[in-house]
């Protein structure tokens, strides 16, 4: 199965990711835990470039041809094989990213957006997407004391248009993306993230 793990800077999507993959493991499932941009050597070299601070302007169309370039590379080479042979996958950040940075916060078209996404991945999509959403303050103050990249160096105003990005994206594929309160204590939303795939059948078995 291949869950991914989606929300705004702080939002707590990363925590939950690892948890999840620790649980797995702990439970002697098979299980590689991954992230976007990035997952292989080609992909993280695109994430350093992407990421990195700097005084040059970065147009948005470049920026969004970077993340499908990067997405090509960890696609093909780790998340795809690794289905193939039956592994959990678990990911941090993946295609709705995209669609919310790129599409709703920098204003490039959504469907286009969609149409390369399909392109960079085969038209593969998660099996469900864990939507950690926190108000943008919240997730602001949780990072204040790190360096931050470049995305995050962004304007408040933006990472709102990305939040709602998050949210209209769930909205439209609700089977697929569970929204969780990622203010509620780490705990707390992990047991949500399994009481989630215990309804749904996929780790009643395990």
């Amino acid at each position: 199965m291949f869950i991914t793990f989606e929300g705004i800077e702080g939002c707590g999507k990363s925590t939950q990711a690892k948890l999840l993959y620790d649980w797995f493991l702990k439970k002697g499932k098979e299980a590689i835990l991954t992230r976007e941009p990035g997952g292989t050597p080609a992909a993280e070299e695109i994430r350093n470039f992407i990421l990195r601070p700097r005084k040059e302007t970065f147009p948005a169309f470049a920026e969004l041809c970077l993340y499908m370039a990067a997405r090509g590379f960890h696609v093909e080479n780790l998340i795809k094989p690794a289905l193939k042979k039956g592994i959990w996958v678990v990911c941090d950040r993946f295609v709705d990213s995209t669609v919310a940075y790129q599409g709703y916060g920098r204003g490039i078209n959504v469907e286009l957006i969609e149409k390369l996404n399909e392109e960079a991945t085969g038209n593969l999509k998660p099996d469900l997407t864990f939507l950690i959403d926190v108000p943008v303050e919240i997730g602001f103050s949780r990072i204040k004391r790190r360096d931050l990249d470049r995305m995050e160096q962004e304007e408040m105003d933006f990472h709102e248009r990305v939040r709602q990005g998050f949210l209209r994206i769930a909205e439209k594929n609700s089977e697929r993306v569970i929204v969780i309160d990622g203010t509620k204590k780490v705990d707390e939303i992990f047991d949500e993230i399994l009481n989630t795939l215990k309804k749904r059948g996929n780790i009643n078995a395990l």
